[in-house]
Parts: structure tokens; C-alpha cells; sequence
């Protein structure tokens, strides 16, 4: 007989094709879920993956089943939603997805005073350099710096991140001070993609300092801000981060680097949700009360 949880286990395989990758999102050993796909397996007698170098792939069945279990999961999410909106209990678990520089620096402590306001409430705070879905349910809210134009989101801009150009007072007095028209000859850049950057800063850092040596590049904002503050040349960062960093210096430029908006995400299914609600609002107070540091939107529109 088959049993349909296991589909939701063939499905986080098939999506990601690693076992390891599977079991972190579904929260399971990595034995659980391949017990899972060989108990589909037998109950439908057919192979549904097979194992290759680049990972599980589905079979010519197993493209059939995903199909059609995503038709089924869809339906039960979309019921599910339906149901959980109409919950109008300030208790309960509410998802909330970011970036790590995010999470630390900007939701962690918003977080600390929502659970003190409302006890029953907990928040699950996830850092992920991937975009969570709010569709599947792996999140009920997202904080991002990229517009989404999915029909069945409802975004609203709450702020504007602004970003800097830093150094370390012992690189500065290594180097010297940066000069831009010889395109920062002599100058070592730290540089960074993903996390809270995007291309936009990366070309902006790019453009002012075509002479300059990368010495350093990673995907984590806080790794760039450390590698910086401990002399290891210039950085594109942000500022509500980087200006409380007592060890960066923050330059003149002859042009600030683009900044990036701030969109609080939530499924429309979703956002009538009591709970839901109450820590949307409750994200967007927070940023409006850094307006120091950040620079909130004052617009109420979605």
C-alpha cells in the first residue's frame, strides 16, 4: 500500500539530488529519507531514481510520479493555507527566511522583543543563501533585497539598505588613501557575491577600482567585514553593519554604490494570518526604527 509521505521524501530527492541535501531540508537523517524512497519504490514496483555522478536523477517513471505528487502537494498546500489564514490565535510557529547578515544583525534582536510582547508566538529564524519557497511552505515569510514579481506573493518595500566603501586604519596607513582616477592602482580589494550583495555593488566596486588587486572574495558579508577590519584592503559594505565595526574607516568615493530595498514577502494566503501578521508588522517597525542606520520606506502600499 502505498504511503503518501513517502512522495514528500521522493520529491526533496528528486529536487535536489543529494541525499545529504534532502535530509537538511526535510530535517531527517540522511538513512530516513533513503528507507523513504526505497519503501515508494517497492509499494509502486518500479525505480524511481537512479544514482549518478551528479547526483539522483529521475527515471522515465520517476518523472511521471514527480508530476504528479507536485499536483497532489500543491493541492494540499494551497489547503492548507486556505485553513491556517482563518487561525486568529497570537500563538503558534511562524517561519521567517533571510540572508545570514540579516538574520544576526537585524531580525535576531527584532525577534528577542516580539517573544517578550507576545510568549505564546515562536519564530523560526532560517539564514539561507537560497531564496526559501513561500509556495511550499518552507517559509511563511522572507526578507529579501531583490524585488519578487510572483503573482501569488504580496511584497512591500520597507527599506533601502545602503552600502559603503571601508578599510582598516592600519591597511589605509599601509596603502594610503585609495586614488580614484588611477583606478586604485597599488590597492587590494575584498570582494563578495550572495549573502545581503548583488551584482550592483560588485560592478560598482568593479568600476572604481579597475586597478586594484582582489585579494580576498566570498559569499558571507560578515567574512568580507572581518577580512576588512583586519587590514586586508577594500570592501563594499553595508552600512547599518559596517559602521557600528570600530575597526573600518569609511571612505569618501566619488559616487555612493547602488543601494538595495528591503521587501518583506509574504503568500497571500498568508498574510491575513493573526500571528503572521502581528511579526510582519512587527519586522517592519524594527526597520523603521534603525532609520540611522538604514533608511525605511514610509510608503504603506504593497
Amino acid at each position: 500500500m502505498l504511503d503518501w509521505d513517502d512522495l514528500r521524501f521522493f520529491l526533496a530527492l528528486a529536487r535536489t539530488g543529494s541525499l545529504s541535501a534532502a535530509a537538511r531540508d526535510l530535517r531527517v537523517a540522511q538513512s530516513t529519507v533513503g528507507r523513504r524512497l526505497t519503501s515508494l519504490e517497492a509499494s509502486l514496483g518500479v525505480r524511481l531514481l537512479n544514482r549518478t555522478p551528479d547526483g539522483y536523477m529521475p527515471t522515465l517513471a520517476g518523472e511521471e510520479v514527480r508530476t504528479q505528487a507536485e499536483r497532489l502537494e500543491a493541492e494540499a498546500l494551497s489547503l492548507e493555507r486556505t485553513v491556517g489564514g482563518r487561525d486568529s490565535r497570537l500563538a503558534g510557529l511562524v517561519r521567517v527566511t533571510c540572508a545570514e547578515t540579516i538574520a544576526s544583525y537585524l531580525l535576531a534582536p527584532c525577534f528577542a522583543a516580539l517573544h517578550a510582547e507576545h510568549p505564546d508566538m515562536m519564530v523560526e529564524l532560517i539564514s539561507n543563501p537560497r531564496e526559501l519557497s513561500l509556495a511550499m511552505r518552507e517559509a511563511e515569510i522572507s526578507v529579501r533585497l531583490t524585488r519578487s514579481d510572483q503573482h501569488d506573493l504580496v511584497v512591500r518595500k520597507i527599506g533601502t539598505l545602503d552600502f559603503g566603501l571601508y578599510a582598516a586604519p592600519t591597511y589605509l596607513e599601509r596603502q594610503g588613501e585609495p586614488g580614484y582616477n588611477a583606478g586604485c592602482t597599488g590597492h587590494h580589494l575584498i570582494t563578495q557575491l550572495d549573502d545581503i550583495q548583488d551584482a550592483a555593488q560588485a560592478n560598482w566596486l568593479a568600476d572604481l577600482a579597475p586597478r586594484a588587486r582582489i585579494a580576498v572574495q566570498t559569499n558571507s558579508h560578515e567574512a568580507a567585514l572581518l577580512a576588512a577590519a583586519h587590514g586586508g584592503g577594500l570592501a563594499c559594505l553595508a552600512r547599518f553593519r559596517a559602521d557600528r565595526e570600530c575597526g573600518l574607516t569609511r571612505l569618501t568615493t566619488p559616487s555612493p554604490p547602488p543601494s538595495a530595498g528591503i521587501w518583506l514577502v509574504v503568500h497571500r494566503d498568508n498574510r491575513h494570518t493573526v500571528r503572521i501578521r502581528t511579526v510582519l508588522s512587527h519586522i517592519s517597525d524594527c526597520v523603521h526604527g534603525l532609520g540611522g542606520i538604514l533608511s525605511p520606506d514610509t510608503k504603506k502600499s504593497s
